[in-house]
């Protein structure tokens, strides 16, 4: 039965360089040669995966953590945060000297000029410092935003905006999603539109925001990089990514 592989991109499709290891590209091109379908399913925003996209011929994604969906290049899903509350969030954190990002479709961007935690967090993920650009979120459409704060300084946002979810993915930075949006919420979206049953669903990932993903998916694989709690909840664990972890998932669960 022809199987909907929905992957995770940081830590499961790319390794801790941030390379797409040979070992993953050959995997996935025989799972599609073997009738499986490939969807890539991301906290990063469509701006920002473009260039796996292409490599890997991949038309189908989740992005956002579930806030905004595509299949065949059709917009079949999108969710933005409401923008009173983003308001809300952002004058709070200001009081906190709590920088934030916000993200549409097309670019993320800055309520500073610079700040230190977002550019130790956005590095990881490869790309420069957000460029400011004042109303952004009162002008635009507003899918996903990051807060940068410790550990230790997150639950204040939990305690004081119930309406969103926080969900840390950096040791300085949290995703602002609407209530209830994950990639959980974005599977049961895309099958309406790919007629996949839930069932004949495997996901692939290793971080928090993998979670709910996990558990509501036919079948769940982490990466032995991932998060404790990912690992616990997953179906299987596999090896590292750095050491040709989804490969090894992909043979394993006999996809190639």
């Amino acid at each position: 039965m022809p199987k909907l592989l929905l992957l995770d991109i940081d830590g499961t499709l790319l390794d801790s360089h941030k390379k797409l290891p040979d070992s993953a590209k050959k995997a996935l091109q025989q799972a599609r040669l073997n009738g499986h379908d490939l969807a890539i399913a991301t906290g990063r925003g469509p701006f920002m995966i473009n260039k796996i996209l292409e490599e890997l011929e991949i038309d189908t994604y989740i992005t956002f953590n579930g806030q905004y969906i595509s299949h065949k290049g059709k917009t079949v899903h999108k969710e933005a945060i409401d923008t009173e509350m983003l308001k809300e969030i952002y004058a709070y954190a200001e009081q906190q000297n709590h920088p934030i990002v916000f993200m549409n479709e097309e670019k993320m961007i800055s309520s500073i000029d610079y700040h230190p935690d977002i550019d130790e967090s956005i590095k990881t993920l490869k790309i420069p410092h957000p460029e400011m650009e004042k109303d952004f979120h009162l002008d635009n459409e507003i899918y996903q935003a990051l807060v940068f704060c410790e550990k230790d300084e997150e639950q204040q946002y939990h305690d004081t905006f119930k309406e969103v979810d926080f969900v840390r993915w950096h040791r300085v930075s949290c995703d602002i999603t609407p209530k209830g949006g994950s990639k959980a919420s974005g599977i049961k979206h895309l099958i309406k539109a790919t007629g996949h049953a839930i069932e004949d669903t495997i996901a692939f990932g290793d971080g928090l925001n993998d979670l709910l993903m996990m558990d509501v998916a036919g079948f769940s694989v982490a990466m032995e990089n991932g998060h404790e709690e990912t690992k616990k909840r997953a179906s299987y664990v596999t090896d590292h990514v750095d050491n040709d972890g989804l490969a090894k998932a992909f043979k394993h669960l006999k996809l190639i």
